[in-house]
């Protein structure tokens, strides 16, 4: 337990590495939901889809005209980013090496709106789980196929998931909370704990 939260030790003791040039950012095009959105999330959304148009392609300004930019999931009971025909969110791009991108985050890092993407996005592939009362109560490792490639031992750098995760940990859950993670991690990852070499 981090304060209020049931954190899993695949968190702090598995290793992540995103290696877009073997993945293509196939999290942004590949599933059947969106990025899931807190409520709160939902009006900043309506707010800026018009000043990140001019990063997004036609075919995705088309369909948030038509459709939105968030769309309610039934099967994940919950409101997720809009999606094309094809499964890709909306706002994603693609730059000249076929590498997907956001299209609110390069808005975002040129400083045509303050806030950098979904939270979800931020902490992916850590996923938060809900209780009935809409509340966080759970952090987990969320493992995909697609993945696979970039999280390679022979490749990747040996870097712990919660550290990877470090800036969409504290712009959700604060400073101190990281604080209080990265020592439990220190314990949790001690001389006498179990090898994780088995799994990325």
């Amino acid at each position: 337990m981090v304060e209020d939260l049931l954190v899993s030790d695949d968190i702090v003791r598995k290793h992540f590495a995103c290696d877009l040039n073997a993945c293509k950012g196939a999290c942004c095009w590949e599933g059947d939901f969106g990025a899931p959105l807190d409520d709160d999330e939902l009006d900043i959304l309506d707010d800026l889809k018009y000043k990140v148009a001019p990063y997004l392609s036609e075919e995705s300004n088309k369909a948030i005209l038509q459709k939105g930019a968030y769309t309610f999931f039934e099967e994940m009971d919950g409101f997720g980013t809009a999606l094309l025909p094809d499964g890709a969110c909306v706002f994603m791009t693609r730059n000249e090496l076929g590498i997907a991108g956001c299209g609110i985050e390069q808005a975002y890092r040129d400083g045509v709106v303050d806030w950098p993407k979904p939270v979800s996005c931020h902490l992916y592939p850590v996923r938060v789980v809900k209780n009935s009362q809409g509340n966080d109560y759970a952090l987990n490792y969320d493992r995909w196929s697609i993945c696979r490639n970039s999280c390679d031992k022979a490749h990747a750098p040996q870097i712990e998931l919660y550290k990877f995760v470090r800036n969409g940990l504290i712009r959700r859950y604060g400073q101190d909370f990281y604080d209080q993670l990265d020592y439990l991690a220190g314990v949790v990852n001690g001389p006498d704990a179990p090898s994780t070499d088995d799994e990325s």
